[in-house]
């Protein structure tokens, strides 16, 4: 099925690896131009640099700090220069901060709050007026299953992420007079930078596949396995696809199954 992506043009924010490298890089396959930032302009040029693209799809970078409302209008400014407008958004920016809650400081709390949401609302506000331009604009949130069913272990994160499926909720009903979807992919346990560092510094002697699986069955992931970026990749431009034109204000998780809320 042809997604009717090509010529469009996405923004997606902290794309120099993980989920956001694997959206920027399925957009550019499918003939889409992509605007990517991260904070490390080197890193992200590095990323980029090898994916393929289809006849035609362009690429802007841009070193960006999503906490910085002037440095995103800056880019984004940049970024409808260099390719024209903006069909839509990918909101990727994040961390998850392992820490109880009484070892979590008030600054921490104000931090993940701060990424959660702020990144968010000033990539959204930058983008407005050319997504209201758009004949199908669409906006996806990257957010996390902890948003639905928190874990002790992340507690800060876990609140934050609620905020902002709260949030989105919100943008979805706000915009919708403006013809802008606005819809979340929430993730499970993915395999990306942040787990790769974790099964280093556990000091395992247990290979990644054995430590991966092991982890997922103590999850309780039913699929018995991390999920990869790809697989988020895929549902994500679905919904940035003009054929989800009546989807706004969901979520869909991408967890392998695991989802103790009802």
């Amino acid at each position: 099925m042809d997604l009717g992506l090509g010529n469009r043009t996405f923004v997606v924010t902290g794309a120099s690896s993980g989920v956001g490298l694997a959206t920027a890089s399925a957009l550019l396959a499918e003939g889409a131009h992509v605007a990517a930032c991260a904070r490390d302009a080197d890193r992200l040029d590095a990323a980029l640099a090898g994916v393929p693209r289809a006849d035609g799809a362009l690429l802007y970078t841009a070193a960006c700090d999503v906490l910085d409302s002037d440095a995103v209008a800056t880019f984004i400014e940049g970024a409808t220069h260099a390719l024209g407008g903006v069909d839509g958004v990918v909101n990727n920016a994040g961390r998850s901060l392992l820490a109880r809650l009484a070892d979590t400081s008030d600054e921490q709390w104000r931090d993940e709050l701060d990424l959660k949401v702020f990144s968010v609302l000033h990539t959204v506000r930058a983008a407005l007026p050319w997504l209201r331009r758009s004949d199908s604009p669409a906006v996806v949130n990257i957010n996390a299953i902890l948003a639905k069913q928190p874990e002790t272990e992340l507690a800060a994160t876990s609140a934050a992420r609620a905020a902002l499926l709260n949030l989105s909720s919100t943008l979805a009903t706000e915009y919708a007079p403006d013809g802008i979807r606005v819809n979340s992919v929430c993730l499970g346990l993915i395999d990306t930078g942040q787990w790769r560092l974790r099964y280093e510094q556990s000091g395992s002697p247990l290979s990644w596949q054995e430590w991966s699986a092991e982890l997922a069955r103590d999850r309780g992931i039913p699929l018995g396995r991390l999920g990869t970026a790809e697989e988020v990749a895929h549902p994500v431009l679905m919904l940035l696809s003009p054929r989800a034109s009546y989807i706004t204000g969901t979520s869909v998780d991408v967890g392998g199954g695991i989802a103790r809320y009802v």
